[in-house]
Protein backbone atom coordinates (compact mmCIF):
# COMPACT_ATOMS: atom_id res chain seq x y z
CA UNK A 1 0.00 0.00 0.00
CA UNK A 2 1.36 3.36 -0.48
CA UNK A 3 2.40 5.62 2.05
CA UNK A 4 1.25 9.60 1.95
CA UNK A 5 3.79 10.39 4.95
CA UNK A 6 7.19 8.66 6.23
CA UNK A 7 5.59 8.97 9.86
CA UNK A 8 2.15 7.87 8.76
CA UNK A 9 1.11 11.06 10.52
CA UNK A 10 2.22 9.65 13.86
CA UNK A 11 5.22 10.20 16.07
CA UNK A 12 4.66 6.76 17.76
CA UNK A 13 7.98 4.72 16.62
CA UNK A 14 8.52 1.63 18.41
CA UNK A 15 5.29 1.77 20.48
CA UNK A 16 2.57 -0.56 20.39
CA UNK A 17 -0.34 1.70 21.88
CA UNK A 18 -0.73 5.27 23.07
CA UNK A 19 -3.08 6.76 25.03
CA UNK A 20 -6.17 9.00 23.68
CA UNK A 21 -6.42 12.76 24.49
CA UNK A 22 -9.41 14.53 24.29
CA UNK A 23 -9.50 17.42 21.55
CA UNK A 24 -9.69 20.66 22.82
CA UNK A 25 -12.02 21.92 20.84
CA UNK A 26 -14.40 18.63 19.99
CA UNK A 27 -13.68 16.53 22.56
CA UNK A 28 -13.48 13.36 20.02
CA UNK A 29 -10.43 11.11 21.59
CA UNK A 30 -6.84 11.08 19.01
CA UNK A 31 -3.83 9.34 20.13
CA UNK A 32 -1.36 11.70 21.72
CA UNK A 33 1.28 11.11 19.27
CA UNK A 34 -1.16 12.23 16.16
CA UNK A 35 -2.56 15.14 18.11
CA UNK A 36 -1.28 18.93 16.94
CA UNK A 37 -0.34 20.05 19.99
CA UNK A 38 0.16 24.21 20.27
CA UNK A 39 1.08 26.12 23.96
CA UNK A 40 -0.86 29.20 24.28
CA UNK A 41 0.54 32.17 26.33
CA UNK A 42 -1.51 34.70 26.32
CA UNK A 43 -2.23 37.88 29.24
CA UNK A 44 -5.16 37.33 31.52
CA UNK A 45 -5.98 40.70 31.19
CA UNK A 46 -7.09 42.22 27.31
CA UNK A 47 -5.27 45.05 25.78
CA UNK A 48 -7.87 47.81 26.49
CA UNK A 49 -8.34 47.12 30.34
CA UNK A 50 -4.16 47.03 30.68
CA UNK A 51 -3.64 50.41 30.64
CA UNK A 52 -6.47 51.39 33.24
CA UNK A 53 -5.10 48.36 35.63
CA UNK A 54 -1.43 50.02 35.00
CA UNK A 55 -2.81 53.21 36.30
CA UNK A 56 -4.47 52.46 39.63
CA UNK A 57 -2.06 49.98 40.90
CA UNK A 58 0.08 51.19 43.60
CA UNK A 59 3.21 49.18 42.37
CA UNK A 60 5.26 50.73 39.69
CA UNK A 61 6.31 47.27 38.55
CA UNK A 62 3.81 45.00 39.05
CA UNK A 63 3.82 41.82 36.38
CA UNK A 64 0.47 41.31 34.89
CA UNK A 65 -0.06 37.03 35.08
CA UNK A 66 -0.55 35.28 31.93
CA UNK A 67 -2.56 32.88 31.06
CA UNK A 68 -0.75 29.35 30.15
CA UNK A 69 -2.49 26.32 28.04
CA UNK A 70 -1.89 23.72 26.50
CA UNK A 71 -4.24 22.89 23.48
CA UNK A 72 -4.42 19.44 21.86
CA UNK A 73 -6.17 19.45 18.73
CA UNK A 74 -7.52 16.06 16.38
CA UNK A 75 -6.37 16.57 12.61
CA UNK A 76 -10.03 17.72 11.77
CA UNK A 77 -10.03 20.66 13.81
CA UNK A 78 -6.51 21.54 13.43
CA UNK A 79 -7.37 21.92 9.70
CA UNK A 80 -10.84 23.70 10.17
CA UNK A 81 -9.50 26.15 12.46
CA UNK A 82 -6.42 26.75 10.27
CA UNK A 83 -3.45 25.91 12.94
CA UNK A 84 -1.89 23.50 10.26
CA UNK A 85 -2.68 23.65 6.31
CA UNK A 86 -2.44 20.99 4.30
CA UNK A 87 0.80 20.90 1.70
CA UNK A 88 1.55 19.49 -1.87
CA UNK A 89 3.88 16.29 -2.07
CA UNK A 90 6.78 17.93 -2.53
CA UNK A 91 6.13 20.45 0.84
CA UNK A 92 5.30 17.35 2.91
CA UNK A 93 8.88 16.53 2.11
CA UNK A 94 10.14 19.28 3.85
CA UNK A 95 11.02 18.55 7.44
CA UNK A 96 12.14 21.79 8.60
CA UNK A 97 10.60 23.17 11.51
CA UNK A 98 8.33 26.49 10.54
CA UNK A 99 10.27 30.14 10.46
CA UNK A 100 9.10 31.32 14.05
CA UNK A 101 8.23 35.76 14.10
CA UNK A 102 8.42 37.13 16.57
CA UNK A 103 7.50 40.72 17.07
CA UNK A 104 10.00 43.71 17.53
CA UNK A 105 10.29 44.98 21.35
CA UNK A 106 10.31 48.83 21.19
CA UNK A 107 13.02 49.72 23.51
CA UNK A 108 12.26 53.40 23.59
CA UNK A 109 8.87 52.14 25.47
CA UNK A 110 10.31 50.32 28.09
CA UNK A 111 12.74 53.46 28.91
CA UNK A 112 10.00 56.08 30.12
Amino acid sequence: MTQKRRNNGRSKHGRGHVKPIRCTNCSRACPKDKAVKRFLVRNIVEQAAVRDIREASVLDVYALPKLYVKQQYCISCAIHSKVVRNRSKEGRRNRDPPPRFRRPVNRDEKKN
